[in-house]
């Protein structure tokens, strides 16, 4: 769905930033974008709060004032698994909200699809607790989106990932609810593809220099304090919503299948030609640096 020069499209985005660095890479990229109208932010997993405000340092940094909701902590149906959020270290260096009021994120999500029908994209790249509340509380909603685009899953039998991806395994429970219920256009985006968009933290200082990103690369460097790289995965989400041709996809039914270990989660992939969801298969890495470092020219 590449997008005409006035063609916006209206995105939610539901994240649990700070606790990979690429949430803030992603949400920077969707206030640059010139044909992203971004209606709200909604955070969820453990410390929703603490995420909102590093959402919001992001956004004025940015000088945009967005809707920002926290949302769920705790998965369906048990405690978060993952309670952390180790990037608001960061916090007292940048100007952010501290309070969101008392709206529910999953009331905002409803409202603002009922006030736009068929014209919202909801963007998920966290564990799906807040999008299956929202399933399940207000059903109608599922029809009323223009689509639902996540970051989730895997889709090959590539032995060297975890079978089990790490947003669904955080609310598998969530994640069943989200295969299972009919949305117009389903798109994942799983680690099969969103493994292959990478850099080092040498790169990331190099490409990180826009005004925007700023807040974003002093995140990174507590990433990169336990690690060497940053994959993109949440961005590649981001950037797919308006410009499709960046990944090949392929069609067919996920399943989630339930463990009593780190497996719990994983996405069990049947292609056919008619199938209700769509799954990114093969990326051009070069493309989508292209296209997500462009809106920062």
């Amino acid at each position: 769905m590449n997008q005409s020069s006035n063609d916006k499209i209206k995105v939610i985005f539901d994240t649990d930033i700070g606790s990979d660095i690429d949430d803030a890479v992603a949400l920077a990229y969707l206030l640059a974008q010139p044909l992203c109208d971004l209606l709200g932010i909604t955070t969820v997993s453990g410390q929703p709060v603490e995420r909102a405000q590093l959402a919001s340092a992001i956004c004025k940094t940015a000088g945009r004032d967005v809707p920002i909701i926290p949302g769920y902590e705790d998965r369906l149906n048990g405690p978060t698994r993952q309670p952390l959020v180790p990037q608001t270290s960061v916090l007292p260096n940048w100007p952010h909200d501290t309070e969101f009021g008392d709206q529910d994120a999953v009331e905002f999500m409803a409202e603002t699809i009922h006030n736009n029908p068929n014209e919202v994209a909801l963007l998920a790249v966290g564990p799906m607790t807040n999008v299956a509340r929202l399933f399940s509380q207000h059903p109608e909603t599922a029809a009323l989106l223009k689509s639902l685009h996540m970051m989730i899953g895997r889709f090959s039998d590539d032995s060297d990932l975890p079978t089990s991806e790490w947003n669904a395994h955080c609310d598998p429970t969530a994640a069943h609810v989200i295969y299972s219920t009919a949305v117009h256009r389903h798109t994942s985006l799983g680690l099969d593809v969103t493994n292959q968009v990478v850099m080092d933290s040498t790169q990331v200082k190099e490409h990180f220099q826009h005004p925007l990103l700023k807040p974003v690369y002093e995140m990174s460097e507590v990433w990169f304090s336990a690690r060497e790289e940053l994959k993109f995965h949440d961005p590649l989400a981001a950037v797919t919503l308006f410009d499709d041709s960046i990944c090949e996809y392929e069609s067919g039914t996920s399943i989630i299948k339930r463990t009593s270990d780190r497996d719990d989660g994983e996405t069990v992939w049947s292609p056919h030609s008619k199938g209700p969801h769509h799954v990114g298969k093969t990326v051009n890495t070069a493309r989508f640096f292209d296209s997500y470092f462009s809106v920062f020219s």
